[in-house]
């Protein structure tokens, strides 16, 4: 579907960066049948060419659909640029110990994307998330609504699987959220978080689970820590952020009216201002509508506030 008002192709998606995360999520996303259109950007051209080929390979088991590596130029009228490039996080690093060599990757990007009068979505997936959002923010021509970071949404899908297998139900029946920074200074919102409608302590009671506080920070301690458990095995993650970003496209592509954790700029929220980071929001076509005000209770609000001035203070030092 292309509409001729903002020269926008709905079925035109580009990936900017084809290390691990940029062709993990390559692949998911010609296997969702969401786009017929798929251009892939890297530093390295013959690298992008060969994931492109590679993940052209699996189109006769998939849907038709058009990859091939490509330059900028080929921007300007796609509905999303999926921005993965980066470098990775090493075994041992945080995400905030990439600030200064992304900072400097997206300072290359961003006024790339604003010559071809780019009028789409951005979607930030590098790390660290919420500060390269905030960044891109900030040197992009576009309003902040059609900017936004994949966030918190693997941190609230690991915290889903967690509950899940602690009380031995289906993960797509409990409804709770990572919240704050992709990083560290995250938060589980347990005062939000409940299972088909039953408060969480409640259900957990049910299953014959009693020490609750020991259970949630033993499963908030995992969630942190799992990126790192998977890049101390196997150097590095990609398959879940991958189906993230399959899950964020499709919010938006449909215009589905999805609310999700993702990293958009907060101002005055919970009392936070100028930066981004996650929140439940809701999402569509038009990227970012509404910051949903999910009950938070006041540690949970004090932990928000501190997580944003954790990034804040990152930010100023560079």
């Amino acid at each position: 579907m292309n509409n001729c008002e903002t020269c926008i192709n709905y079925r035109k998606v580009v990936i900017i960066g084809c290390g691990f995360v940029g062709s993990a999520s390559a692949f998911s996303l010609m296997q969702s049948g969401l786009f017929s259109e798929m251009i892939m950007i890297d530093a390295d051209k013959s690298r992008a060419e060969g994931e492109a080929l590679d993940i052209s390979h699996g189109i006769p088991f998939a849907k038709p659909m058009k990859i091939y590596a490509g330059d900028y130029d080929d921007i300007k009228d796609a509905s999303l640029v999926i921005i993965t490039a980066g470098a990775n996080q090493k075994d041992g690093e945080t995400r905030l110990d990439l600030v200064k060599k992304n900072i400097s990757i997206f300072k290359s990007i961003i006024p790339e994307i604003n010559k071809r009068q780019f009028k789409g979505i951005i979607l930030v997936v590098a790390n660290p998330v919420d500060i390269l959002t905030t960044i891109t923010i900030k040197l992009s021509d576009l309003p902040p609504n059609r900017i936004l970071g994949s966030g918190t949404v693997l941190d609230t899908a690991r915290l889903k699987y967690e509950l899940g297998e602690h009380l031995n139900v289906d993960p797509r029946s409990v409804h709770a959220f990572i919240i704050g920074e992709h990083g560290d200074s995250e938060i589980a919102a347990w005062s939000s978080a409940n299972v088909s409608g039953i408060q969480l302590d409640k259900f957990c009671e049910m299953r014959g689970y009693c020490n609750h506080k020991d259970s949630r920070d033993k499963i908030a301690d995992d969630v942190k820590t799992s990126a790192y458990q998977i890049i101390a095995r196997k150097k590095a993650t990609y398959y879940g952020i991958a189906m993230s970003v399959k899950r964020i496209c499709e919010a938006i592509i449909r215009d589905e009216k999805s609310i999700l954790p993702i990293s958009s700029m907060i101002n005055g929220e919970y009392g936070i201002n100028e930066i981004a980071l996650s929140v439940p929001a809701i999402l569509g076509k038009d990227g970012v509508e509404k910051i949903v005000p999910i009950s938070l209770n006041e540690e949970e609000i004090k932990q928000l506030k501190n997580s944003a001035e954790t990034l804040k203070n990152i930010l100023a030092e560079n």
